[in-house]
């Protein structure tokens, strides 16, 4: 009798070969739940400013789960007892941590489903697949909860040192084009041990832990946080925010029905079971089609919005440290509202300010910890000899304006 080899691998251009553990990671994998991640961007809008970044969350998922199991066998190593169940609960919990994104990723959370997070929405889909799969992701979804007795395990998938941290960074650089991310994980994960059920970094890497919160930090304002990503993500947020004003306002909209669904969602923050299943059926594609429809509406905002978008015509931003001055912005309103002729709600999609903020090392969320040779484990920030590292933990916020060229 000839049976079905479900232990397959792919071929990933950062780590090489990524096997399937076992038959539950390669059912879940398969389940159209994952599939969807195939069609939703790692990096937003990104890709308008890194033309190679147009990497998926498959392939984001993938990584971790492979970063997860080289942290498995180096704990194992160093006698940190996981059991079978265990070491399934993580490569579950791993893979599926992101599987509650929706279109462009980071770029609309919190739009199409108001008030709703990812985490959250990957909560949900983890349950009903419990269900599928007959309770086989309990372990799982207590990890990613953090109620599991085991601290150490929720904060390899969830903390300043994560493999979901790991993976990206290195990852987005590969396909951004660019170095600053390029961060060892392999150096980092082989430092890895637990103290009294904690997470710590071995005393020998943690030159490799300062690279990476660097490597964080630059990231971040070079390639998270660019200004032209930054700016064509605010147009994509505008271009939903007035699709639902035309919809609210009986206007009709040519888009799929699922998109049509969420933009008319009344009912915000509250996410029923239909709302989980319409959610899964929404990816990038629905948002694309809708862009390159609505681009000849008759809405002069929609679909100037949308050209912005599509050619790549962006408003022009300036970003600084103090904050706007409300003349400057008042002097760019006034200019859009003379210039085409709207009214100053009309305006003001045209014309935006606001501030982003990042923090590369947050001292408040499960600091990361040292093991010294002489067995005592200490705050990272104490062993550090880089000053650089304490101004790393100030949360940095720069203001935006953006207004038509």
């Amino acid at each position: 009798m000839v049976t079905t080899n479900k232990l397959k691998v792919f071929n990933d251009p950062i780590y090489g070969f990524i096997g399937t553990p076992n038959e539950l990671i390669f059912d879940l994998i398969g389940h159209p739940y994952f599939q969807r991640l195939r069609r939703i961007s790692q990096m937003g809008m990104s890709y308008l400013v890194y033309p190679g970044a147009h990497h998926t969350r498959f392939h984001h998922a993938l990584g971790c789960m492979h970063l997860m199991t080289k942290a498995i066998q180096i704990l194992r190593s160093k006698e940190v007892e996981i059991s079978e169940e265990e070491e399934t609960g993580l490569l579950c919990a791993i893979l599926l941590h992101d599987i509650g994104h929706g279109p462009f990723s980071h770029a609309l959370e919190g739009l199409i489903v108001e008030n709703v997070s990812h985490e959250a929405i990957s909560l949900k889909l983890m349950q009903a697949l419990n269900q599928d799969f007959s309770g086989a992701l309990e372990v799982a979804i207590q990890i990613f909860q953090g109620s599991y007795h085991r601290p150490f395990m929720n904060q390899l998938v969830s903390s300043q040192l994560d493999m979901d941290r790991l993976d990206y960074l290195k990852r987005d650089s590969f396909y951004a084009g660019v170095t600053e991310g390029n961060i060892n994980s392999e150096r980092l994960i082989f430092m890895l041990n637990v103290v009294e059920g904690n997470l710590v970094l071995e005393e020998k890497g943690i030159y490799a832990v300062e690279k990476f919160l660097m490597a964080r930090r630059f990231m971040y304002w070079q390639v998270y946080l660019h200004k032209t990503g930054l700016v064509a993500e605010q147009v994509l947020i505008r271009i939903m925010n007035r699709a639902k004003s035309l919809l609210k306002n009986g206007h009709s909209l040519n888009c799929s029905d699922t998109l049509t669904y969420f933009l008319q969602l009344k009912q915000p923050g509250l996410f029923t079971l239909e709302t989980l299943n319409r959610f899964t059926q929404l990816d990038d594609i629905d948002v694309l089609s809708a862009l390159k429809n609505w681009q000849s509406h008759s809405d002069f905002v929609l679909s100037s919005l949308c050209k912005m978008l599509l050619n790549r015509k962006l408003p022009h931003i300036k970003m600084k440290n103090g904050k706007v001055a409300e003349s400057k912005w008042q002097e760019k309103l006034q200019s859009v509202m003379e210039t085409f002729n709207v009214s100053e709600d009309d305006a003001s999609y045209f014309v935006f300010r606001g501030e982003v903020a990042n923090t590369a090392y947050d001292e408040s969320y499960q600091t990361i910890n040292i093991l010294k040779k002489n067995g005592k484990v200490t705050h990272l920030l104490k062993e550090s000899d880089q000053l650089s590292l304490s101004a790393l933990t100030k949360k940095v916020t720069k203001h935006y304006i953006c207004y038509p060229k």
